[in-house]
């Protein structure tokens, strides 16, 4: 397989559930050239700019290429041998609940088996719990109350024929930019109307025919509402309900105060948007509606599904074409964990821990010891390893010390936990910086199996390179473990074929049609096939016969309130929200490696309303400071009015080895859903506050040590080297000594203005330099970063920090995919009065990849003078 890779392999992407298809061409013994795959269903061969750009991403820097205990370089068979004495050794002595999984959404289908396998069914213990906990378990538990079983009852061709798609808790454009295109093309083709339903006006609002911008957590009241409407307009399917729907006695009496204006009132939205949501949900009886993270991460998330998958049982608006609820997952295999039982909540095979299910994995495992209950869920996890109770932990492929709410709690917990393993590909994070143990895991473009994505396609995912140094598969470490501690037989496992195909039977075991997950069709599948497998779904079209998977084949409604939350305290008389960037991805690990993805935004963003940051004294570009009860970190502030007044939101990307700044992971509080446990990031309260340092500045350097002497400091990746903002207090010229190489030195100090400008060059070419003011302006970055890549660098233009001759200045960079500024856009549109987003993309190939760049295209034809008026991405 891995031979054939000069020729292309068909592999599937590294970052959201989209599970878009990649075909990767090699290119030498670490690069490769990536395209979509245009005969995979999910995406039909576009990618988003981040997949676009996997290739920038695959080298050797900063891997983890050996065993390491202690710190030292330690052989497979002793790594291997250390680990499994000391979980067998705390086993004995403390129980089996007292060793922990903690794992990933970034692993495959078959490492997630194994693990879930040697925890639940020979450990004995449910304590394996998955970072998936934060970004879908509210669904998950959603799911099970409604249908029986964990179930997405939609699929992406249901876009295609939709009349109306509502958009909840989602910035669909920038986090799942490929579904994103798909809806603008169902709309361009069927008129499909977009509603969006977002306490912030996201680039997704650009396109929608309405946005909501609905008080944050009000969603149940919201829903509840839209429900109370239905039953008053008649668009309640009676019949629907009588024959697959289980409704609690006084389900409707619940309902009667929710009125439209008592809804407006409750979600603080004005009557007439509100009126105008429900005509249009009447009116279109072929309505998905698509909820992620804004849904999903609250402590109210279950009830939040619930109330969403209430209106389309109601209205029998499930199991037709266009019409679902939709969760759309964060990870790339998110869903294949679910399926394998990664959450600790879960046995296996979608099964739960009642008794029957139990004694039938116990059988199918010919298990020793399978856990009686479900196992500790991330944050009491956490909290348990902090408390002493858990004294081993495993962690594999995530990085729970940034990820994680309250942050702080978390590292306490890592570090006075007796014995901590590490798999990862990348040997220091702030994860790993904890490890006794780290066990070298192989990276995307290594990795060989299956992956599941949101609407239930299972596709391969193919090696492209060998793997680098020693590293090896995550279902071998963690079987060779599994061997090691005693259980030779169970995971005797050759291949990851061997793996999928016990998974595979496990679906089948003794289900008869109990649960929709069932792989009985790949039980007996052969390696040659499985190598050759293409996506194939599960499933089929969920619920189209109007049964579920209850005992009496019924979906439940089930009864939810709107509580009242404390999005705010005394002292911090604010909300904070948090969420992703455009063109980065959880910790950056990955995408921190391409400078191509740094380019979009460079710092780690405070975004408040103009109106508060006037009465706060904060301008924009302003350092600020985000406390909660937490913690807190500084920000740079950029305003915008697509906040709400009140509200914060910051990045969750930046961590210790990137910033000093910018660590949203230290703010949320450990507060979680009661149904699902998943933490509450969204509404946390808040406190914003100018932090006015001394000195403000940048460094450009090929490259920098790992601490940075500076209040605040946040580094990205550029063309051979690093850009790294500073901001501090005290003398300047000790942060030039702690980060700039030796070598030729030249300086300006001007000490009237208060600037300091230093560069060291090496036979004439720029290694490093620092621009630091007092109270003046600092020169443009672009130049000066572009200056790393020359052979040959003037003196006199890097002290003034530009050009004799000055350049065009294309602006902050709009598409990432073909590299095209702000500035170049805005000369197009006016030199060639470009009037829409496809003649702009005509002329200058932005916007024509990805896509996720449209809704800014069209904000600029907007703006400007030519057209007026938006223009439809």
């Amino acid at each position: 397989m891995i031979e054939a890779a000069t020729d292309g392999v068909r592999t599937t992407c590294a970052y959201c559930g989209v599970g878009c298809g990649i075909v990767a061409t090699r290119q030498g013994d670490r690069a490769a050239r990536i395209q979509g795959d245009a005969a995979h269903p999910a995406n039909h061969g576009r990618l988003c700019s981040k997949g676009t750009h996997l290739g920038e991403t695959i080298g050797l820097e900063g891997r983890l290429l050996h065993p390491e205990i202690g710190g030292k370089r330690a052989s497979w068979n002793k790594a291997i041998a250390h680990v499994a004495r000391k979980f067998a050794d705390t086993i004995a002595e403390h129980g089996p609940d007292s060793v922990a999984f903690y794992v990933s959404g970034q692993l495959l289908t078959e490492d997630y088996y194994v693990a879930n396998k040697l925890m639940k069914g020979f450990i004995g213990s449910a304590n394996i719990d998955t970072n998936s906990r934060l970004c879908m378990s509210s669904a998950v538990a959603g799911h099970i109350r409604a249908f029986g079983e964990d179930v997405v009852p939609a699929s992406y061709e249901d876009f295609d024929v939709a009349q109306l798609i509502v958009l909840v808790g989602s910035n669909t454009a920038w986090c799942h930019p490929v579904v994103y295109q798909r809806i603008m093309a169902a709309r361009a083709a069927n008129g499909t109307k977009i509603v969006v339903i977002d306490p912030r006006r996201t680039e997704t609002c650009q396109d929608a025919d309405l946005h909501l911008p609905l008080k944050p957590g009000s969603d149940v009241a919201l829903m509840n509402g839209l429900l109370a409407h239905c039953r008053a307009a008649g668009i309640v399917d009676e019949a629907f309900l009588s024959a697959s729907v289980s409704t609690p006695e006084g389900f409707w009496d619940a309902l009667e105060g929710c009125t439209p204006e008592a809804t407006a009132e409750a979600c603080d939205l004005p009557l007439e948007s509100l009126r105008a949501f429900f005509d249009l949900f009447a009116a279109n009886p072929r309505t998905i509606t698509l909820f992620s993270q804004g849904i999903n991460q609250s402590i109210r998330g279950t009830d939040q599904v619930n109330a969403i998958i209430n209106v389309h049982l109601a209205t029998g608006r499930i199991g037709k074409p266009g019409a679902a609820p939709f969760s759309i997952t964060g990870q790339p295999n998110a869903m294949g964990g679910r399926e394998v039982g990664g959450l600790a909540s879960t046995l296996a095979s979608h099964m739960d821990f009642a008794p029957e299910n139990r004694d039938t994995v116990k059988r199918f495992w010919s298990s020793p010891a399978i856990s009686p209950k479900p196992g500790l869920k991330a944050v009491d996890l956490f909290r348990s390893i902090r408390e002493g109770r858990v004294k081993a932990l495993w962690v594999m492929a995530t990085n729970p010390a940034v990820s994680l709410p309250d942050a702080g709690l978390v590292r306490d917990a890592l570090a006075t936990c007796p014995f901590v393993a590490v798999s990862d590909c990348i040997a220091d994070t702030d994860t790993t910086r904890f490890a006794h143990v780290k066990l070298p895991a192989t990276g995307w473009s290594e990795k060989d199996g299956t992956v599941t994505n949101s609407d239930r396609w299972i596709s391969r995912q193919r090696a492209i390179f060998p793997p680098a140094g020693e590293a090896r598969h995550d279902w071998w470490i963690i079987a060779q473990v599994a061997q090691a501690m005693g259980w030779r037989d169970a995971f005797a496992y050759d291949s990851a074929a061997d793996v999928y195909r016990e998974h595979a039977r496990l679906s089948a075991y003794e289900n008869h049609g109990k649960r929709l997950f069932d792989l009985s069709h790949h039980a007996a599948i052969t390696n040659a096939a499985y190598d050759a497998m293409e996506p194939a779904r599960w499933g089929g079209a969920p619920f189209a016969d109007g049964r579920f998977s209850t005992p009496d084949r019924k979906a439940r409604l089930v009864p939810v309130t709107q509580i009242a939350l404390q999005n705010t305290l005394p002292h911090y008389p604010m909300t904070l929200n948090n969420g992703r960037y455009r063109d980065q991805w959880h910790t950056m690990t990955r995408t921190g490696l391409s400078p191509r993805l740094s380019q979009h935004l460079r710092e780690p963003m405070a975004e408040i309303h103009p109106m508060d940051a006037r009465a706060l004294g904060i301008a924009d570009g302003d350092l600020v400071t985000v406390s909660t009860p937490s913690g807190s970190s500084v920000f740079r502030a950029t305003l915008s009015d697509g906040q709400r007044r009140g509200e914060v939101f910051t990045p969750i990307h930046w961590t210790d080895r990137q910033s000093t700044g910018g660590r949203t992971g230290l703010l949320p509080r450990p507060l979680v859903d009661p149904h699902s446990g998943q933490p509450g990031f969204k509404n946390t309260p808040a406190r914003v506050e100018k932090f006015a340092p001394e000195w403000r500045g940048f460094v450009i350097a090929s490259a920098l040590p790992d601490a940075i002497p500076a209040a605040y400091a946040t580094r990205v990746r550029v063309q051979q080297g690093w850009l790294v903002e500073v901001a501090g207090d005290g003398d300047p010229a000790a942060l030039a000594k702690a980060l700039l190489p030796r070598g030729e030195r030249i300086e300006s100090m001007d000490a009237a203005r208060g600037t300091l400008r230093v560069a060291v060059l090496d036979q004439g070419k720029l290694r490093a330099a620092l621009y630091v003011t007092r109270s003046g302006g600092l020169p443009p970055r672009e130049w000066l970063v572009a200056q790393l890549s020359l052979f040959e660098a003037s003196t006199m233009e890097l002290l003034a920090g530009r050009p004799a001759s000055p350049a065009p200045d294309r602006g902050p960079i709009v598409c990432v995919c073909f590299d095209v500024g702000m500035n170049t856009i805005i000369e197009a549109i006016a030199s060639q009065s470009l009037v829409t987003v496809e003649q702009i993309g005509a002329a200058l190939n932005a916007g024509t990849n990805c896509g996720s760049c449209r809704p800014a295209i069209a904000r600029l034809l907007a703006d400007s003078p030519a057209t007026g008026e938006p223009v439809p991405a």
